[in-house]
This record gives C-alpha cells, structure tokens and sequence, in this order.
C-alpha cells in the first residue's frame, strides 16, 4: 500500500467525519461541516491518505498562525482508521504538518488526551514536550489534555544562567 499525503478535498469531509465517530467517540467528533468550515481557512492547511481504493483512511490539520515576526503553528487534528493503525501513517502525516510548520517557522503546538500512549510517544519522537495541562479539556468525557510544544527550527536553545 502507498502512503502518499494529499490535500484534503470538501468531498472527503464526510468520510473523515465518519473516522472522527470511530476514534473520538466519546469526545465530541467532528462533523463534515466542522471539516470543510476548517478549509475555508486560509491559514489552514489539512491533508488525508488514501488506500489503494482511493478511500481515505487517516487526515490532519494544522493551523499557520501568528506574524511574520512571532511566527507559530498548531496541530489541530490527526486520526488514522483503525484498520490501517501500527504502519506508520499517523507519523507520515505529522510529517506533512511539521514539514509546512518549519516553513512558516516558529514553535508548534498540540493538544493531546493525558491517556494516548501512543500519540504522546510520536509526538516525544519529534521534539515535543508537555508544557502544560488542560483539566476537562474534551467534552463531553471531560478527559485531560496536555498541551505540547516543539521549538522552532531556528529557535535557540536558552542558556544556563549562572
């Protein structure tokens, strides 16, 4: 199966609606109006991979925010179909996401469910670390989020004060 990233189209909405109920359930899914409403963002920049069947079976999004002088982006989203988990596919579209963030520049942030194991550890791959923590963050389950942020490409690592 090929993984290629493409741009995300109004008419894949529905189906993404579809994967937001499998792996959001309890957390408020989006709907394919959510979706497409998020399109129509300039500043948004949303992308699905499909099957071999053309069907789509994962999407992200992300936000390019902020000036020319205090550049940052946020993921807004990613979610591979249950079927197609463990292959690598949600690291190929963060991929997408921090390739688009590096160009705009500027730090990246996420929000992140306290109990995804599995999203945490990608996320720790790529240089993102918890900076904080949003109590009753998804509703309606009322789960934590920590709040994650990975430096810019060209941000400097502070220096020790003595």
């Amino acid at each position: 199966m090929s993984a290629a990233v493409t741009a995300m189209r109004p008419a894949d909405a529905e189906r993404c609606a579809e994967l937001e109920t499998l792996l959001f359930p309890g957390d408020g899914p989006w709907s394919a109006d959510a979706f497409r409403s998020e399109l129509a963002h300039r500043h948004n920049r949303y992308f699905v991979i499909r099957d071999d069947s053309d069907r789509v079976i994962g999407y992200a999004g992300i936000a390019l925010l902020g000036n020319t002088f205090a550049p940052e982006s946020e993921v807004h989203t990613i979610g591979v179909d249950p079927a197609h988990r463990r292959r690598g596919l949600g690291s190929v579209l963060l991929d997408e996401l921090l390739r688009l963030a590096d160009r705009h520049g500027g730090p990246v942030f996420l929000e992140v469910r306290t109990d995804n194991d599995a999203a945490l550890a990608l996320y720790r791959r790529e240089g993102f670390e918890i900076v904080g923590t949003r109590r009753n963050y998804y509703q309606p389950s009322g789960a934590d989020a920590y709040t994650m942020r990975r430096p810019g490409p060209s941000d400097e690592p502070e220096e020790q004060q003595s």
